[in-house]
């Protein structure tokens, strides 16, 4: 016979579940929404300044989101020097692998592989990441690997409008996938026993500071153009994009995302991830008023089947 204890905790699980999963889709939402965003501040100060400073600027909102959590005693806090240097380490492990994802991608991008395409290959993690999860017995129910499967053919509908092909840039990209997918394991693994909204910031601050050397050499060509650059900064649009970006692409979605992750198997928080693609799309629909195809609209529906099926219980859930 199953006790009330038991039903109770079974109970507060799947709410907690769900309350993440809303946490993830949230943070979807957001990047999906700060796509344009991210176009416009990175041509306009170039995309590893834009990086830089948006984590840097994004580093200060999750801090002051951290100073008024400990306020109202809702934060946790390392109670030791260990403790912090866990903190640190775990912030910094993660901070370095979304470093090198988004370097990975941008430079892809910069090479020449079409937006779309780039976010199609980029969402290959959605099959990666359950099938790594394997090796730290991260187990999940066949729904959720039918389910990724489901979800990389809609965004493939959703993204690819030209032929397909994979060249050199395309493959820095899918690079970019596997650091995506590290930076998700490490999530699942390291941030548990800690306060995420503290990784975050530490996430925040290392993929700033890595990012700032890449944009001195690339983005300002040294001390010799750095005059030229600043005037990048005096432009109204960029620094609305670059505060939109910083705000909630990076210090509230990549929140979410590390808040999110804590109740949620690490391959389904991928695929609900990943409904950036579908957001994207529909942000542009509903706002810009742009025209969906029958093979848009047909991605964004197996997409929306795949992340129901994924979350259907099953009779030995694993999940």
């Amino acid at each position: 016979m199953v006790s009330n204890n038991h039903f109770n905790y079974v109970k507060m699980e799947k709410r907690k579940q769900v309350s993440h999963s809303i946490m993830l889709a949230m943070a979807a939402f957001i990047w999906g929404i700060a796509f344009v965003a991210q176009s416009t501040g990175g041509d306009a100060l170039g995309p590893y300044a834009f990086n830089g400073i948006r984590n840097l600027i994004a580093t200060l909102v999750v801090l002051f989101m951290i100073l008024v959590r400990d306020k109202m005693g809702i934060g946790v806090k390392p109670n030791n020097a260990e403790e912090k240097k866990t903190l640190w380490k775990t912030g910094i492990l993660c901070g370095t692998a979304l470093f090198v994802a988004s370097t990975f991608q941008q430079v892809g991008i910069n090479m020449g592989t079409p937006v779309g395409k780039a976010g199609f290959l980029t969402a290959t993690y959605i099959v990666i990441v359950p099938i790594v999860g394997l090796f730290f017995k991260k187990h999940c129910g066949w729904n959720v690997f039918v389910g990724a499967v489901l979800m990389l053919i809609g965004i493939y509908l959703l993204s690819i409008k030209e032929d397909f092909s994979i060249g050199f840039s395309d493959g820095l990209i899918l690079i970019c996938a596997i650091c995506f997918t590290v930076q998700i394991m490490m999530i699942d693994m390291l941030v548990k026993a800690q306060d995420p909204v503290r990784v975050a910031c530490i996430q925040f601050l290392t993929t700033g500071i890595l990012s700032m050397p890449f944009a001195f050499i690339f983005d300002m060509h040294g001390f010799s153009g750095l005059a030229n650059w600043s005037v990048c900064l005096t432009s109204k649009e960029a620094w609305i994009s670059l505060l939109f970006a910083a705000v909630f692409s990076s210090g509230v979605a990549y929140t979410f995302q590390m808040v999110g992750q804590q109740g949620v198997n690490p391959a389904l928080a991928s695929m609900l991830m990943s409904m950036e693609s579908m957001f994207s799309v529909l942000a542009g629909w509903v706002i810009l008023r742009e025209v969906l195809t029958i093979k848009e609209l047909t991605g964004c529906g197996i997409m929306f089947v795949a992340v129901i099926l994924a979350q259907l219980p099953l009779s030995k859930e694993k999940v």
